[in-house]
């Protein structure tokens, strides 16, 4: 199994809480236990390679897709349910509890983030953190300390591979 816990150096030192680092295994419990889990995916996802694996977790998990900048037309022919929303517009949303989502069906209790800019992503998941309960996954080659949990920096060879675990693990 790949270790993505590792590499998780913060560059703060005020005391700040921190994502908790884990490997496939954790976050395919989590997000098996989700009850309204959404996969929030951005532009870096339409590379081949994590395009395909993203289509693979949607569809095993049964996961709808947040499709953020311009990555929605690389789901249009794969049989999931992706909708675009901006990313700053659902880090808004989902800290409120009467936001319906993007089905109607209210809003959700797990996103699990893919494909975005390590500091861009960052700043979104701060807003979520701190003002809801909504929990966040980072299962991008980046830590993510804003996350509930993400997995550490790891190389793209080493990121293949904990993805390819995770959906073998869901």
């Amino acid at each position: 199994m790949v270790d993505t816990t590792k590499n998780t150096k913060l560059f703060t030192s005020y005391g700040v809480t921190t994502s908790k680092a884990i490997n496939p295994d954790m976050a395919a419990k989590m997000i098996s236990k989700a009850k309204r889990p959404l996969l929030v995916v951005g532009t870096g996802v339409l590379r081949p390679e994590i395009l395909d694996r993203a289509v693979k977790i949607a569809k095993k998990a049964n996961l709808p897709i947040a499709a953020t900048g311009s990555s929605l037309h690389g789901f249009l022919d794969k049989d999931v349910n992706a909708k675009y929303i901006n990313v700053h517009q659902l880090g808004f949303y989902l800290t409120d509890p009467a936001w319906p989502g993007l089905d109607g069906k209210g809003n959700y209790d797990t996103i699990i983030v893919l494909e975005f800019k390590k500091y861009y992503i960052n700043q979104v998941l701060s807003g979520t953190k701190n003002f809801s309960k909504v929990k966040s996954i980072s299962i991008g080659k980046d830590y993510v300390q804003n996350a509930t949990m993400s997995f550490g920096t790891i190389s793209r060879e080493e990121h293949f591979v904990a993805l390819d675990e995770l959906i073998d693990l869901l």
